[in-house]
Formats: structure tokens, C-alpha cells, sequence
């Protein structure tokens, strides 16, 4: 009986050292020491600009299409040629405007002839009658007859504006100074009122640029609108090549209403054109400093993390431990973001490796310092 107690008790204290020893083993490994680069925040001077794909659009165009029928008998320019207000572009046929225009002078000197001889036979026979040598009934005719004779011609004379207006539209000239396209009729084409478009004249300097924002951004340009005193190159121009134009522009105007299914607004800037280097239909850039300028905190893009819409970047703590920090980003300058809110000079962030982070989480650095 003693044996057997032996026996047991040295398997109960074999199973309890056994069991302790298990239990110790399953609790949770230490946390991994992550290896990262860091990054020191420093200011930077920077000049941040809001893009925004735009239009260009000329100040001034016109379709010139025909008033009057005929066949086109002259074209003055050449396509795509500079012209100034008043210089001829094409002529319809003028033989048969000129004769009508002939025509209606002749029936107006002849109406103004006629009221002429009315009114001195009126006169007349208002002397008569002061001497009660005619019938009351003879002056009245002679009344008549003036104001008949006044209605001729002044008949006659609108149909001589009428006709001096159809030959002055038989040469279609530029009503402001521009250049034409390319043309749409050739010589001997036949016309008509309205039809067909025979050209058309855009003006080139200046150059206006439509561009369309978000709503929210209205009371930003309206503060830019109505302030006197604006930066220089506030509106600049990069092309699709990557270069950029050389003259700033001038905001103009706000369109007087928000679309209502698209929550936008058009605006327009206005750009000087000597070299006529914007050319009308032309897709740009339009870049529009904004309020990073200067002396700005900086730092490298890949630090960001975006979670939900909102940014973050890992804080270096003491302990060699990161804190998940909120900030909330600026302009987007190379590889480089300005960070407005949520950093102060010094700081020292997590560079690379920021994908392997979590908070709380203790790091071992490969490069600390300024980038």
C-alpha cells in the first residue's frame, strides 16, 4: 500500500510540473522591434499652387455668316490670317444691290420732287384762299396731297436704307481685329441669309481661360475677386508639356450661378497674348497660388498614411515607440507635401516602413535626420 501511494503521489507532482510548464509556453510572443527610417520636420519655403484643367477661350468671336443672297465673288484673306476691324474678309455679288440701291435714290429724289411741287400748290392756294378766291374744298385736296406726298417719301426713303443696308452687307468685313479661321466657301459658292457659315473671327489678345471649382471653394475666390492688392503670378498657365507660359493672368469674373446638378461654377481669368502663343480651344493648366507660401513644414509624401479619408503620419516617441498623429495636408510639391496642421518643427517621423506600424508599436531606426 505504501508503494502504490509512493507511485501515485511522484505522478501527481510529475503532472503539475508538466502542466506549469505548458501554461508558461502559450502566452503571447513580445511584439517585434520593426526596423523603419525616420525623418526630422524642418520648414521649407515652398510655393504651393491648386491645378485645375481649363479651357482658353477668345474675349471675342463671331461666326460670320452671309445677310444677304448671292454668289461670294471675292474673298480677301487668306485662312488663318491676322485682320483688323473693318478690313474686307468676302463679297457677294453687288451688281443687282447696287442697281436696287440706284433705284431706290431715283423714287426718293423723284417722292421729295413731287412733295416739293404739293407744298408750293398749297401755299398758293392758301394765299387764294385768305382772299376767299378758291373753295375751301380745293385747299383741303392741297392738304391731302402734302401729306400724301410726306408718306411717299418717307416710304421712299426706307426702302433706300433697305437697299444701301443689302449692298453694304454684299462685303463682309471684321468687326473687331482677330483672326480668321479657316474658310468654309470657296469663290462662285452660292449664298443665303444665314447660310453657310463662311468663317469664323476669333479676337487674340487678350486670352480669356475658363475654369470650373467646387462650390465650397466660392468664398475663396470671391475674397480674391474684391481684393485690391494681389500677389504676383497668382494665376500662371502650364501647358501639356510641362512648360509654362511667361505672363500671369487677371481674375475677371464668377458666373452668376452654381449648377444645380453639378455643384460647380465656372470662372474666368484673363491672359495678355502678344506672341499669340494661347491659341482659342487650347487645354491647359491652370495653376493658382495658394495659401502655402513661404516658410511651410514639409515632409516626404510616402510618410502619409490615409485611413477612412483622413491622413496620419507614425510620431517618434521616447522609448523609441510611434504615435499615430492626424494631420491634415497642403500642397503637393515633387515628392514632398506640406503638412498644415498636426506637426511642429522637430518632430522626428517615420519615413519608410510606416506600412508595418501599428501604435504603440517599438522601432529601431536605420537613418534618423533631415532629408
Amino acid at each position: 500500500m505504501k508503494s502504490n501511494f509512493s507511485i501515485l503521489a511522484l505522478t501527481a507532482l510529475i503532472f503539475t510540473v508538466f502542466s506549469c510548464g505548458t501554461k508558461q509556453q502559450s502566452g503571447p510572443p513580445p511584439a517585434p522591434i520593426v526596423s523603419v527610417n525616420t525623418y526630422k520636420v524642418v520648414e521649407k519655403t515652398v510655393r504651393g499652387f491648386d491645378e485645375y484643367p481649363a479651357t482658353l477661350v477668345p474675349m471675342s468671336e463671331v461666326e460670320l455668316r452671309p445677310q444677304i443672297s448671292g454668289y461670294i465673288t471675292n474673298i480677301f484673306v487668306q485662312d488663318g490670317q491676322l485682320v483688323k476691324k473693318g478690313q474686307k474678309l468676302y463679297e457677294i455679288d453687288r451688281s443687282k444691290y447696287s442697281a436696287a440701291q440706284q433705284q431706290a435714290q431715283a423714287n426718293l429724289a423723284s417722292a421729295e420732287a413731287n412733295l416739293d411741287k404739293l407744298v408750293k400748290d398749297l401755299e398758293r392756294y392758301k394765299r387764294l384762299d385768305a382772299q376767299d378766291a378758291i373753295a375751301k374744298q380745293q385747299l383741303d385736296y392741297a392738304e391731302t396731297a402734302v401729306l400724301d406726298a410726306k408718306s411717299k417719301v418717307a416710304f421712299a426713303n426706307a426702302q433706300l436704307q433697305s437697299a444701301t443696308t443689302d449692298y453694304q452687307y454684299s462685303v463682309i468685313t471684321a468687326p473687331f481685329d482677330g483672326t480668321v479661321g479657316i474658310s468654309q466657301v470657296r469663290i462662285g459658292a452660292q449664298v443665303s441669309p444665314g447660310q453657310p457659315l463662311l468663317n469664323t473671327l476669333s479676337s487674340n489678345d487678350p486670352m480669356s481661360l475658363n475654369f470650373v471649382v467646387n462650390e465650397r471653394e466660392i468664398p475663396r475666390y470671391n475674397r480674391l475677386l474684391r481684393k485690391e492688392d494681389k500677389p504676383d503670378s497668382l494665376f500662371t498657365i502650364k501647358f501639356s508639356d510641362g512648360s509654362a507660359y511667361p505672363f500671369p493672368g487677371e481674375f475677371i469674373t464668377i458666373d452668376r450661378a452654381v449648377g444645380r446638378q453639378s455643384g460647380t461654377i465656372n470662372l474666368r481669368v484673363k491672359f495678355p497674348n502678344p506672341d499669340h502663343e494661347l491659341i482659342a480651344g487650347m487645354t491647359v493648366t491652370l495653376q493658382v497660388l495658394n495659401e502655402d507660401i513661404g516658410a511651410q513644414l514639409a515632409i516626404p509624401y510616402k510618410a502619409v498614411v490615409e485611413q477612412m479619408g483622413e491622413y496620419f503620419v507614425f510620431i517618434v516617441q521616447d522609448g523609441n515607440k510611434v504615435h499615430q498623429e492626424k494631420i491634415e495636408l497642403g500642397t503637393q510639391i515633387g515628392d514632398e507635401i506640406v503638412v498644415r496642421e498636426g506637426l511642429k518643427e522637430g518632430d522626428v517621423i517615420v519615413d519608410t516602413g510606416v506600412q508595418k506600424l501599428r501604435e504603440g508599436v517599438e522601432i529601431t531606426t536605420e537613418t534618423t535626420g533631415q532629408q
